[in-house]
């Protein structure tokens, strides 16, 4: 190749990273007016939908953002971008026994602050949170949508804070906080140095309802369990489903987390279906020798093959480390 065809191959190389970085559609939220929006709902209706080379990026600035929020199936590639996840928050309080214009429950599925049904969304540097408190299922954010990515997001409820209903979901450096099933639904997801904060006593921190022919539910991965207080104890968690599937992996476990470690939730035919597993668990609540009889202690080699890749791949490799913003 000459000089000349050199020159060109870098010129077009520069345009097509130039076009690349351009098509990116920012928009920016700010509470006090300073945005094009003033609430996330409203720059999630402006962009019908994004795409892999054009994600729909929004920014919010600082503030609380007391409203619900909805990406609804047709929106793919959002991502909502906040500077700090401790000060910038968007919270509701909608909970399960709150009644509708029929005078009805509202039921817990109504509850989301959050409700993502779009693939393909991501998340950084924001909290969702649930203010409703002690009062039954009030959920943070529902996630329908596969391929969903939170990295370095804040999730605060009490019960049922998040519902991982299907899909795949990749949280990253996450503070989780709840009471009772506050990680909860059938999907896939992946917990890679989170910190899981349980709340007062008699708590469970997951509830998976994974399907039988899933081989993965829940993996955390290098995640610390603390308490909120000093009189604080929960368990792993406990099956909604009869096949829940929870693993453990190189974990630190304050004295928050029972010596049983699971629950079954009065089903005794879990001990046989359910997949609940540790591996290299450390701290005060890793107790192995006390856990229950059905759940594992996995080997070196068993827990070497449970790899970010294996969980989340799938059929599409999917790869979410290379995808956050």
């Amino acid at each position: 190749m000459n000089l000349a065809n050199c020159c060109r191959c870098c010129l077009l190389g520069l345009f097509l990273l130039t076009q690349i970085a351009v098509a990116q559609t920012h928009i920016t939220v700010a509470a006090d007016g300073t945005g094009s929006f003033k609430t996330v709902q409203e720059a999630i209706m402006s962009v019908p939908s994004g795409t892999a080379g054009n994600p729909v990026i929004i920014h919010l600035k600082p503030g609380t953002y007391r409203e619900l929020i909805y990406v609804q199936r047709e929106k793919r590639f959002f991502h909502l971008v906040g500077e700090n996840a401790t000060n910038t928050v968007v919270v509701f309080g909608l909970y399960a026994s709150m009644t509708n214009l029929d005078g009805k429950p509202i039921g817990t599925f109504h509850t989301p602050t959050a409700t993502i049904d779009a693939d393909d969304f991501t998340a950084e540097h924001l909290t969702f949170e649930n203010s409703a408190g002690p009062v039954g299922q009030a959920l943070a954010i529902r996630v329908d949508g596969d391929r969903a990515i939170f990295s370095d997001c804040r999730f605060i409820g009490w019960q049922d804070t998040i519902l991982v209903n299907r899909g795949r979901q990749y949280f990253d450096h996450c503070y989780i906080c709840g009471h009772v099933d506050f990680i909860f639904g059938a999907a896939t997801s992946w917990f890679e140095k989170c910190l899981i904060c349980s709340r007062g006593a008699g708590g469970y921190l997951t509830a998976a309802s994974t399907p039988n022919d899933v081989p993965y539910g829940y993996v955390f991965s290098h995640c610390q369990i603390i308490g909120e207080t000093p009189a604080t104890r929960t368990y792993l968690g406990r099956p909604w489903r009869i096949y829940a599937g929870t693993i453990f992996l190189n974990s630190e476990m304050s004295e928050v987390v029972r010596p049983e470690g699971w629950n079954d939730w009065k089903k005794p035919e879990t001990h046989q279906t359910a997949r609940y597993a540790e591996y290299n668990s450390t701290g005060p609540g890793a107790s192995p020798a006390n856990r229950v009889a059905w759940a594992k202690q996995l080997t070196p080699q068993q827990a070497s093959a449970i790899t970010l890749n294996r969980v989340l791949g799938g059929a599409d490799d999917w790869r979410p480390q290379t995808s956050a913003h």
